[in-house]
């Protein structure tokens, strides 16, 4: 299954001042997600990040803050239970027209706008903050896109472990240019000699 732009959402964990010096290939993890995000400002992919303690480890680079629609403080390692649920999933509307046309319980609530079931996430650390929020994506029925190149550990054993239980629990591994293209679709798309220039 190819990405497809109109049904993706970007989620971007903790890529924070003091945790991202201690990174295994910190440079180029941070750079693939500022490509990422990037490029889903470009195509108006919404986009997201989180925060782990940021008291104590600090913000997400302002560049990348600025290209969120939100960045979300959390305490747990999942951002889920501390609300990235209810940011990627859209707010039902009550139903519309006569109360009485139908009985309460076959009354069901309306999204406002078109699901996005696609995740692509990228982040840190990929065996701690990042594994948990994708496993629990995929418990909510997500399709959950991991973006390896994006994504870091301390050590690479950690980072290559969580990569691997992640591909065992449905997870789809991909890298920031399949990301990118498979949004693309066409040389013909309007971002694409930006985005081209991305990654060179």
């Amino acid at each position: 299954m190819l990405l497809d732009d109109q049904d993706s959402q970007l989620v971007l964990v903790d890529y924070q001042a003091r945790l991202m010096p201690a990174i295994f290939e910190g440079e180029l993890v941070l750079a693939n997600a500022m490509r990422l995000a990037q490029a889903a400002h470009w195509m108006e992919v919404p986009t997201f990040g989180t925060e782990q303690n940021p008291e104590k480890l600090g913000q997400n680079p302002a560049a990348m803050r600025e290209l969120c629609r939100r960045t979300m403080p959390k305490m747990s390692f999942s951002a889920c239970p501390d609300g990235l649920i209810d940011l990627i999933k859209p707010a039902a509307r009550a139903p519309s027209g006569n109360a009485r046309s139908l009985p309460k319980h076959l009354q069901k609530a309306v999204p406002k706008e078109a699901s996005r079931s696609s995740i692509v996430i990228a982040g840190v650390e990929a065996h701690i903050c990042l594994l948990q929020t994708a496993l629990e994506l995929l418990e909510e029925e997500f399709d959950v896109f991991v973006v390896t190149d994006a994504c870091g550990s301390r050590t690479e054993r950690n980072r290559d472990a969580a990569f691997d239980r992640l591909a065992g629990a449905g997870a789809e591994l991909v890298t920031t240019e399949m990301v990118l293209f498979e949004w693309l679709r066409t040389a013909e798309a309007d971002p694409f000699k930006e985005i081209q220039a991305l990654i060179k």
